[in-house]
């Protein structure tokens, strides 16, 4: 029986293997945030060293079609579309961007005072905000528009800040209201510091990463009002080169079949979209409380 039977204790497992380290650029938009950096890069660089004027009418070379000396073509004034891209999409992101920062600083403010508020104020306040998000905000652009006069990119910049707060201002309320309550808030109103101290020192870098999904998708709907207040004629004029205003021509382009005055403008405005939108989501999935700076 010895013979044929042997008796062994608890065998040793083998080595595991160590885990190795997701890679760093694991879950992150670096494709699109690579496609943007190179977008606001070209921007800048052509802007500063244009190839063309892009604002030069060659009317000898209407719709031309792409080819050696016109990379992308010409539009049907005969402007150079190569450098219309560039020096338009560089006004295009600046509208985005300023839009936003407006935008965003009215929404903490007003967010910020709603939440701090006596329930009677945040009633009002937060009333007002509702009646604004019922109304269309292309709307609103429309009219705050007319009232300014004659279009430009500051003045297209301001009305689509001034409409496009509320969303963001309802979220910081929410913050705030959960916030003020805490020991730091409350040793800094006894101690005297102002509203404005308070939402700087205290309140602004506890929400400041939730609200950062909200403001760079604010960039992406600031472009796209642009371009479709340009796109129905009641935008920028036609001498302010923005991917917008190029898009307004697409009438005249599907009449003479110049497809590259669409598909052109209208694949930058569509990647540079994408790329904002997938930035953003990333920022919202990665979203966490800051840190009170006492």
């Amino acid at each position: 029986m010895s013979g044929q039977f042997e008796m062994v204790g608890i065998r040793p497992l083998p080595p595991a293997e160590p885990a190795r380290p997701a890679p760093w650029y694991r879950g992150k938009p670096v494709l699109s945030a690579g496609i943007l950096a190179l977008l606001v890069l070209g921007c800048l660089v052509f802007r500063l060293a244009p190839v063309r004027d892009p604002a030069y009418m060659d009317l000898t070379r209407c719709s031309a079609a792409p080819c050696g000396e016109f990379l992308f073509g010409t539009d049907a004034m005969g402007r150079d579309v190569f450098s219309m891209i560039w020096y338009g999409g560089g006004l295009s992101l600046f509208i985005g961007a300023a839009a936003t920062a407006l935008s965003t600083l009215i929404a903490v403010v007003f967010g910020a005072l709603s939440g701090c508020a006596p329930a009677w104020l945040d009633g009002v306040l937060m009333r007002l905000t509702e009646i604004l998000l019922s109304v269309p905000s292309l709307l609103v652009v429309v009219l705050l528009q007319a009232a300014l006069g004659e279009a430009n990119v500051l003045s297209i910049s301001l009305v689509i800040g001034l409409t496009s707060w509320t969303s963001m201002a309802k979220i910081v309320r929410t913050e705030v209201r959960q916030l003020r309550g805490s020991e730091y808030v409350l040793a800094s109103r006894c101690m005297g510091g102002s509203f404005f101290h308070i939402l700087r020192r205290h309140l602004a870098p506890n929400f400041f990463s939730s609200i950062m999904f909200m403001a760079v998708m604010n960039i992406r709907s600031a472009i796209v009002a642009e371009s479709t207040l340009s796109f129905m004629g009641i935008g920028l004029p036609l001498e302010v080169i923005t991917w917008g205003s190029m898009l307004s021509l697409s009438e005249q382009a599907l009449l003479t079949g110049a497809w590259w005055i669409i598909l052109i403008p209208g694949g930058f405005l569509v990647t540079t979209l994408l790329c904002v939108t997938n930035l953003a989501g990333a920022l919202r999935g990665s979203g966490g409380r800051g840190q009170s700076n006492l």
